[in-house]
């Protein structure tokens, strides 16, 4: 069957279900992708050991974009008169810095765009990626959002001539001169941060790792797999949040460089101070995008080196006052005559709004934007009941 009707007929049950509660145990799989064709650009890898020669490789460019709280990771590449260019995570559905950052870069083609799970702040501007540029394959888990973000790329996805794809471990990959080996996820469950998509990029002998927003428990299933996951420079998970960077894992990729992209002051306490402290007590040199700015490691295949866009950057990041804290804790709060906005509000601000929780609330701002308050139905328990409540509490608005 055609990967294009299953996008659009999953897309289309899937619109009949938004905004009603919703009893689906398991997660929407947008494309069964068993025997898929790959695209014209992009080959299975061939087993065949051909010799490789590193020293006639061209500059891999690889761009930490700054999108403040969120990923996005530029790829860009040549073997001979062709030109590559891939896409890690599309950044936060309130920005548009990357679209201004790849046409910047004369991006006008991408060959391979990854979204590694549908939170907003990683499938952010995938509707504008896609549609601004001429893309020729999608690639996501196939774990699935109710927000109107994710619903955006998808529709975005559908309404273009993209190939798509739901990558799967063990599975590899050749985009040119480089390399793509799927890490994780093995099957997914509808857990849309540990499933995301995992991958090690390698160009000659210099390697890549990203895993999105995997936690630990995912790290060490990714460890438990066998697959040699040692690389030159590793993307912490989950933006340097505590939940990953598993001990034995860092221990396994053995990293020269870390990166991790978080946004400055921002009120998660991004990255944790015990991964900070763990990475450094490696000797692994650490940067981060709220310290750094965008970032960009340039590879021949064989030696590597990086440059940033802020000045006063050192390799030996000055993250000590980046511990992990209550979000939202030095947040401001609203003003006392205001309305807390449901798409602008902190998180510790929005939990004012009566039957919002801690966990309501982070489920709230997974699921921005909100067009009307009853979008708020969306969020696990808030039923008509509760939803009056809310109505008649008089706080919560969109402006």
């Amino acid at each position: 069957m055609n990967r294009r009707f299953i996008l659009t007929l999953i897309f289309i049950i899937f619109l009949t279900a938004c905004g009603q509660t919703s009893d689906l145990t398991e997660p929407l799989s947008i494309a069964n992708n068993t025997n898929d064709e790959r695209s014209a650009s992009l080959m299975e890898k061939n087993v065949d050991t051909g010799s490789n020669e590193t020293s006639s490789l061209s500059d891999l460019k690889v761009h930490y974009i700054d999108v403040g709280q969120a990923d996005a990771t530029l790829f860009q590449y040549s073997d001979q008169d062709k030109s590559y260019t891939i896409l890690f995570d599309t950044g936060d559905w309130k920005g548009d810095e990357v679209v201004n950052y790849l046409k910047a870069q004369d991006v006008s083609t991408i060959d391979l765009v990854v979204v590694s799970h549908p939170d907003a702040d990683h499938i952010g501007q995938l509707d504008d990626v896609v549609q601004d540029f001429d893309v020729g394959e999608v690639w996501m888990s196939g774990n699935e959002s109710s927000s109107q973000t994710f619903m955006r790329g998808v529709e975005a996805v559908i309404n273009s001539e993209a190939d798509y794809h739901e990558p799967r471990a063990n599975e590899e990959y050749e985009i040119g001169p480089l390399e793509i080996t799927v890490l994780y996820p093995e099957t997914i469950t509808g857990k849309s941060n540990e499933e995301s998509i995992s991958l090690l990029f390698t160009y000659g002998s210099t390697k890549f790792l990203f895993t999105g927003d995997a936690g630990k428990s995912d790290e060490r299933n990714i460890l438990s797999s066998g697959i040699d996951i040692g690389a030159d420079i590793l993307h912490l998970g989950h933006h340097g949040s505590n939940t990953s960077s598993d001990h034995a894992f860092i221990h396994a990729v053995d990293p020269v460089v870390a990166i991790y992209s978080a946004g400055v002051n921002n009120l998660y306490g991004h990255p944790s101070q015990d991964v900070v402290s763990h990475i450094k007590d490696a000797g692994v040199e650490l940067y981060g995008t709220d310290k750094d700015g965008t970032i960009v490691v340039t590879s021949d295949g064989e030696n590597f080196h990086i440059e940033t866009n802020k000045e006063e950057t050192t390799t030996d990041s000055n993250t000590s006052n980046s511990s992990e804290q209550d979000p939202g804790a030095n947040a401001e709060t609203a003003t006392d005559n205001s309305c807390i906005n449901l798409n602008t509000a902190t998180i510790s601000e929005v939990q004012a709004i009566i039957h919002i929780g801690p966990e309501r609330a982070a489920e709230l701002i997974d699921l921005r934007p909100f067009n009307a308050l009853d979008d708020l139905s969306r969020i696990q328990g808030i039923g008509p009941a509760r939803m009056a409540d809310i109505k008649e509490q008089d706080l919560a608005c969109m402006d």
